[in-house]
């Protein structure tokens, strides 16, 4: 099957979206995949912007969940996840108010590189909120339960509990593997990730692209 935008000149992008639940190494990918020169939309980066002093999202968040403000007017994160944390409603809510304008910036994005060979849009929920229906293949990445846990509880302030609460909204890995054209295993080490990125580059675009110095 041919990939739009991979062999004609001036068609659009190829349009690859990576996802992986918390802890498989997605954002390190993604960097990968940056430093070959692809343009990387970080719907995380995203989010925070809008969450921001000056975001669009902050007045709205501040107004359906009081007391998650900070000083300065940005959303205090801390705040706003004891706001929903648990309690299916109130994040709903949240989603309802955050992802129209998330998508928008996602939009923006492409719209910014429609000349490129290749774009990667890096959303953790991809499938959850129906993003990879924007996308021309999806990469999952990857790694064993044991790997996962383990590199998300070394992370500064984080619990089992806290943990246990992000994977629950997110889908199972394995029901995400199976719905992605690439899979990675990120516990196979650096190397190994940096050369599947690359092998990948070449077969979406057919070339490896600007590599880092």
């Amino acid at each position: 099957m041919s990939i739009p935008g991979s062999s004609v000149p001036g068609t659009r992008p190829v349009v690859l979206g990576l996802t992986g639940s918390i802890g498989m190494g997605k954002s390190a990918t993604a960097a990968m995949f940056a430093r070959h020169g692809v343009p990387v939309h970080d719907a995380d980066a995203a989010v925070h912007a809008l969450y921001g002093a000056d975001g669009a999202a902050a007045p709205a968040i501040g107004e359906a969940f009081p007391g998650t403000l900070a000083p300065d007017g940005s959303v205090d994160r801390t705040r706003l996840r004891e706001a929903v944390i648990g309690a299916p409603e109130r994040l709903a809510a949240l989603e309802a108010l955050v992802h129209p304008l998330a998508q928008a910036a996602a939009r923006a994005f492409l719209a910014r590189h429609v000349g490129a060979p290749l774009v990667l849009l890096d959303i953790p929920l991809l499938f959850e909120t129906g993003a990879a229906a924007r996308c021309d293949r999806v990469l999952v990445v990857t790694a064993p339960p044991d790997v996962q846990r383990a590199r998300v509880l070394a992370r500064p302030g984080m619990d089992a509990a806290t943990f246990e609460a992000i994977r629950a909204k997110q889908w199972p890995d394995a029901e995400k593997r199976a719905r992605a054209d690439f899979v990675l295993d990120t516990s196979l080490g650096f190397a190994h990730a940096e050369a599947e990125v690359a092998a990948l580059i070449r077969q979406l675009t057919g070339s490896a692209g600007p590599s880092a110095p």
